[in-house]
């Protein structure tokens, strides 16, 4: 079995800082790491190959040089290969034409590893833009099925099971492979690096995927970023605080009344 992993590389949202007044962060200084969910998604995948030592385990993101920090230490941990897309051209771009180009380097991996992928693991949202739009719009390219907000995964009779949380609890959900899996926070946790397996992964030679490699137009954004703002704080507004809910509820009906509103 093959499995791809597509992460992505964020600033550590643990260091943001914002200064309001000015409208500004420190969002350009602060450390990159690979963002949450994706880290849960890889140790899904990882977990698989534990269980199955000719599971292979593939890595990939969209980015600058400087992401191929994030790609090692995905070999850190139990990754077997990683690939790095990058060309600027695919700078700046929506998540719309992320998952085209994705979709493009899925195939361009395939015929460079010589074997077509079982599973392709993201995970449910970035940390940055927490959009979640990705992993269900890679599915649509590469005409796969899609298992989202997984958070268990089981492989068994060329079926991917995931145990997939909904907003009123869980439900166990299949898909034929080839499937794309969009991974949410797990029971377990995701595993630490040794320095023997730091040390392999910083001699990994990673290759990196052009526009060139993918085709003509791979990377057409229809979104345009006209204003990035911190949006005003709101003040005012009134606290009710009653003994029990229908007293409540007689003190918030009152205010709306004398307000006019009902």
């Amino acid at each position: 079995m093959n499995i791809l992993v597509c992460v992505k590389q964020v600033p550590n949202t643990e260091e943001l800082k914002v200064n309001a007044d000015a409208g500004t962060s420190n969002i350009d200084s602060i450390p990159r790491v690979v963002s949450s969910f994706d880290t849960y998604a890889l140790e899904t995948a990882v977990k698989i190959k534990d269980a199955d030592a000719s599971v292979k385990v593939v890595v990939v993101t969209i980015g600058s040089d400087k992401a191929k920090d994030a790609l090692k230490s995905c070999l850190s941990v139990g990754a077997d290969k990683a690939y790095l897309v990058s060309d600027p051209a695919f700078e700046n771009i929506d998540s719309l034409a992320i998952s085209r180009v994705l979709s493009l380097a899925v195939k361009e991996i395939e015929k460079r590893e010589g074997a077509a992928f079982d599973i392709v693991f993201l995970g449910r949202q970035a940390n940055d833009s927490d959009a979640g739009h990705v992993g269900p719009q890679l599915a649509e390219f590469l005409d796969y099925p899609q298992l989202t907000y997984a958070r268990e995964v089981s492989v068994a009779d060329g079926k991917v099971r995931a145990n997939r949380e909904t907003e009123d609890g869980y439900i166990v959900v299949a898909a034929s492979m080839p499937t794309v899996v969009t991974v949410t926070k797990t029971e377990y946790e995701p595993r630490y690096a040794s320095v023997k397996t730091k040390m392999a992964a910083n001699k990994a030679e990673i290759p990196v995927l052009s526009a060139a490699d993918l085709g003509p137009d791979a990377a057409q954004s229809p979104t345009k970023t006209l204003k990035t703002y911190i949006p005003a704080r709101k003040t005012g507004g009134v606290k009710i605080e009653e003994e029990t809910g229908e007293l409540a509820a007689q003190k918030l009906s009152a205010l709306l009344s004398d307000a006019g509103i009902i």
